[in-house]
């Protein structure tokens, strides 16, 4: 795939990951596109289609996957998740460094591609953490919350990996976290001269 290097970001449900992509849009909107997944979940409220997910049903999203329009894909708490091949181009058609929100299992399959990306992990300080942070966003039920809390055991051990992520942020402090994130997209964004604060 033409155009600049993109950056894969993964890490457990609740670790921060969003609302560090979130600053990071604002920001350097010039810089950065989001790769927008495709789910078969339903929108949560304030959910977009076509800006947090492309929404669709598991048939449609079986026959792309089977098309081989998917870089990769995952299934989720009984969830169909995926990165199509056309959203990253969109991104990068626009000249921009796309980023990828991606679980592990996405990144796995992405290592056997050709996508040759930065892998950056996204981590919460702790287990406790993060159940807290998870349970305080009430949108979860107490099943789906305990999936998520083991996945998330898997996907922190999973980070330990060698060589499997170029950077591991903890998410300890916000604004610490935000500053690592920069301060490793700054080392391998190909325009240095281009990241410079809007404000």
């Amino acid at each position: 795939m033409a155009g600049p290097r993109p950056v894969v970001l993964s890490g457990p449900s609740g670790a921060g990951k969003s609302t560090l992509l979130k600053k990071l849009m604002k920001e350097y909107d010039s810089v950065f596109g989001f790769s927008v997944s495709h789910t078969t979940r339903n929108p949560r409220p304030g959910e977009e289609n076509g800006k947090d997910y492309h929404y669709v049903t598991r048939d449609e999203m079986q026959r792309g996957i089977d098309n081989g329009d998917f870089i990769e894909n995952a299934v989720f708490s009984g969830n169909m998740y995926g990165t199509s091949k056309a959203a990253v181009q969109d991104v990068q058609a626009k000249n921009l460094i796309c980023i990828l929100d991606i679980d592990m299992q996405g990144v796995r399959n992405i290592k056997t591609t050709d996508l040759n990306p930065i892998y950056i992990s996204i981590q919460p300080p702790s287990m406790e953490i993060l159940e807290k942070r998870l349970r305080d966003r009430k949108t979860e039920s107490e099943e789906n919350l305990q999936k998520r809390l083991n996945a998330a055991k898997v996907d922190m051990e999973f980070s330990k990996e060698p060589d499997l992520f170029d950077v591991v942020i903890v998410n300890d402090n916000l604004e610490d976290a935000y500053g690592q994130l920069k301060h490793a997209l700054l080392e391998v964004s190909y325009k240095p001269s281009t990241f410079q604060s809007n404000s």
